[in-house]
C-alpha cells in the first residue's frame, strides 16, 4: 500500500507528552516500534506454503488476542541490529548494576544489565512457561548460561560464568494469593525476549496511521504459521515494516521481525527455531544457588535499577516531569520534545574539539531553530540542539529538522 500523506503537518500539533513517551528511549524504542498504532486493512492469506484456509487481518488479530496458550518450551534465536557505535566493551560498566562480578559493585547475575544484551548481537534463549506463577528464560553464550527463573512469589537470576545469583521476592504477589485475589505477577523482564512480547508490544495501540495484511503462511518452528505485516502509512518514518508469524493452531505469534525504511538486515529479529505446547516438568521451574555461588538479594544490590520494572504509565509520569515534555505529531512519526534544562552540544566555534567528537558521533545540522547535532541508529534519532532541546523518535532525520523548525 502507497505511504498516505497527510493534508496538514502534524508535527505541528504538539501536546503535553503522555502519549507513552517512553517509547522513545532505546532500547525500549525497539521492541516497542512507536507503539505500532495499526489500522486494519481486511486482507486474505490465499496463497503460498504451507496451503491454509483464508483469514482476514481482523481475525489474526483476534487470533493472537484470544489465544489461551500459558504453557510452552522451545528455542528463540533473537537477532538485533540498531547499529549503535562500538563502545570498546564499556556497554557493561555503563549498564545499571554494571560492572559486576565479585570484583566489582553490584551483581554480574542483576536482570537490569545482563538483558542489555539482547540489544545488540545474535543470541540463544531457551524459554519455558506454565501459567502466570512459572517461568524460566536463559541465556546461551558457548560454555556459560544466563537463567531468570521465576517461580511463585520468587524470582532468581543465575550467572554460570561467574557463579554469582540474584534473588528476588514478590512479596505483594504473596499478600494477593494469601487473601485470595487473583492477582499474576510475572517475573521482571527488563527487554521483551520473544516473538509474544514484541507482538504484544505491537499491537497495543489502533488508529489509522497503519495499513495491517496477511502475507501469505510460511512455516517456522516446524509449524503452519501465517504471516501479518504491519506498515506505516505515513511518510518520515524509520520503520520500514513489522512482520509478525503467528501459528495457524494456537494463535501465538512465533517470529517477529522489524525491518527498517532504508532497507538491509532487520533490525530485529526473533523467532522459535523450536517449540512444544506440553507442559514443561515442574522441575524446570525449581532453583538453588550452586555451592559457593555469591547471592544479592534484590533490597541489597548497591547499582539496584527498578525503573525497568515500572509501568509505562509510571514512567510516562516521570517523563512528564521533564521541562516541557511534549509529543509532536502521532501514530509512527511521533517526536518527544523536551528541554534538557541546561546546555546543549557545543558548537564548533566554541570547543573545536568537542565539535570533532560530536562530529564522529553523530551529524551536525542546521535550521531555522539554530544548530545541532542528530545521533543515529537504524531505528532511533535524536536531535539535541545548542540550546538544550531534544527531538527524538523513530524518524528520519529530516523529520526531526521539521519539528525543530516548527517548534520556533
Amino acid at each position: 500500500m502507497a505511504p498516505y500523506e497527510a493534508d496538514d503537518n502534524t508535527n505541528e500539533d504538539e501536546r503535553p507528552g503522555r502519549r507513552r513517551a517512553a517509547r522513545y528511549v532505546v532500547p525500549v524504542a525497539v521492541v516497542g516500534v512507536a507503539a505500532a498504532t495499526i489500522g486494519l486493512v481486511p486482507a486474505f492469506a490465499g496463497s503460498g506454503d504451507p496451503d491454509l484456509p483464508e483469514v482476514t487481518a481482523q481475525q489474526l488479530i483476534e487470533k493472537i488476542a484470544a489465544s489461551d496458550v500459558e504453557q510452552l518450551s522451545g528455542t528463540v534465536k533473537i537477532s538485533t541490529d540498531l547499529g549503535l557505535p562500538s563502545l570498546g566493551g564499556l556497554e557493561s560498566g555503563l549498564a545499571p548494576g554494571g560492572g559486576g562480578g565479585s570484583g566489582g559493585e553490584g551483581s554480574s547475575a542483576d536482570p537490569s544489565s545482563k538483558l542489555l544484551e539482547l540489544t545488540s548481537g545474535t543470541h540463544t534463549l531457551r524459554v519455558a512457561a506454565d501459567g502466570p506463577e512459572k517461568q524460566k528464560l536463559s541465556l546461551m553464550d558457548k560454555a556459560a548460561e544466563y537463567s531468570l527463573i521465576h517461580n511463585g512469589d520468587e524470582a532468581w537470576a543465575y550467572d554460570s560464568e561467574s557463579n554469582e545469583a540474584y534473588h528476588m521476592t514478590d512479596t505483594a504477589s504473596g499478600s494477593a494469593k494469601h487473601k485470595g485475589e487473583d492477582k499474576k505477577e510475572e517475573a521482571p523482564k527488563d527487554i521483551p525476549a520473544t516473538p509474544k512480547d514484541m507482538a504484544e508490544e505491537a499491537l497495543k495501540a489502533v488508529d489509522d496511521t497503519t495499513s495491517v495484511t496477511v502475507d501469505g503462511t510460511v512455516r517456522v518452528a516446524d509449524r503452519d504459521a501465517y504471516k501479518l505485516l504491519i506498515k506505516p502509512k505515513q511518510s518520515g518514518s524509520t520503520v520500514g515494516a513489522v512482520s509478525i508469524a503467528v501459528d495457524a493452531k494456537t494463535g501465538v505469534p512465533l517470529k517477529f521481525t522489524l525491518t527498517p525504511a532504508s532497507g538491509g538486515a532487520a533490525v530485529v529479529d526473533a523467532g522459535f527455531t523450536q517449540v512444544d505446547f506440553t507442559k514443561p516438568a515442574a522441575s524446570t521451574f525449581d532453583f538453588s544457588p550452586p555451592k559457593g555461588a555469591k547471592v544479592t538479594e534484590g533490597a541489597d544490590a548497591k547499582h539496584e535499577d527498578t525503573a525497568h520494572r515500572k509501568s509505562d504509565e509510571d514512567l510516562g509520569k516521570e517523563l512528564d516531569g521533564l521541562e516541557g515534555l511534549k509529543t509532536i505529531g502521532e501514530g509512527w512519526t511521533s517526536i518527544a520534545r523536551f528541554d534538557t534544562g541546561g546546555e546543549g552540544v557545543p558548537s564548533a566555534s566554541e570547543s573545536a574539539d568537542a565539535g570533532r567528537l560530536l562530529d564522529s558521533l553523530g551529524t551536525r545540522v542546521t535550521g531555522e531553530f539554530g544548530s545541532g547535532t542528530v545521533f543515529s541508529t537504524r531505528l532511533v534519532n535524536a536531535l539535541i540542539t545548542e540550546d538544550g532541546q531534544v527531538y527524538a523518535g523513530a524518524v528520519t532525520k529530516d523529520a526531526l529538522v521539521k519539528a525543530a523548525n516548527a517548534a520556533q
